[in-house]
């Protein structure tokens, strides 16, 4: 059932890049049968993501520059490069503090934009497997356009779930992107300074 075209994971993707906002929010208020489990989801096309990139070394250049910090947030980064599919669910709940703060009018709940976040990252993390497969075989740098790429999707889907008829939707979505990634960012800075600090007092 995981890779059936009627319900699971592949049946998930196609539904996922077409019709995002109306598939979750079929999948929230009525069948939850037909795709897969969100965090499942998540796990799979992150674990698919990490097999691709460590096969071409697609982000050995950004390991060799979290290595070379020496630093507890250098380690933290590492950590992130060999586990995205928990990462992610982590970024996924800073997305969707924001989107509840920008959406609550919509009358979701924290746990119902979370499933969102699961879903559209899940896609996210494909996107990124097509441009390192590209990256791999043609040895063209194309992981900036790939998070440009990220970036839209996102922000579309995210827009299409709340309001796909409104151009404000879409303007809080990318508000949503933006700030999620960022205020990510910046707890993992301030963990790791802190960290650093109370282990150069010792």
């Amino acid at each position: 059932n995981v890779l059936h075209f009627e319900r699971g994971i592949l049946y998930a993707i196609r539904e996922l890049i077409t019709t995002p906002g109306k598939n979750v929010k079929k999948y929230i208020a009525e069948n939850r049968s037909r795709l897969v489990k969100p965090i499942i989801f998540i796990i799979i096309t992150s674990l698919i993501y990490s097999v691709v990139s460590h096969f071409f070394h697609v982000n050995d250049k950004y390991v060799s520059y979290y290595e070379s910090q020496h630093s507890t947030t250098g380690s933290i980064y590492l950590w992130i490069q060999d586990h995205y599919g928990y990462a992610n669910i982590m970024i996924g709940l800073f997305l969707a503090f924001w989107a509840k703060l920008f959406f609550n009018k919509y009358g979701f709940n924290f746990f119902e934009i979370v499933i969102l976040l699961c879903f559209i990252l899940g896609i996210t993390m494909l996107i990124y497997t097509i441009f390192a497969l590209v990256e791999g075989v043609t040895h063209t740098g194309v992981m900036v356009q790939a998070s440009i790429v990220a970036m839209v999707y996102s922000v579309w889907a995210i827009g299409q779930f709340f309001d796909p008829y409104k151009i404000p939707s879409c303007l809080k979505a990318l508000a949503v992107y933006i700030l999620g990634y960022l205020s990510f960012t910046v707890v993992v800075v301030i963990i790791g300074l802190s960290i650093d600090l109370i282990l150069m007092k010792r």
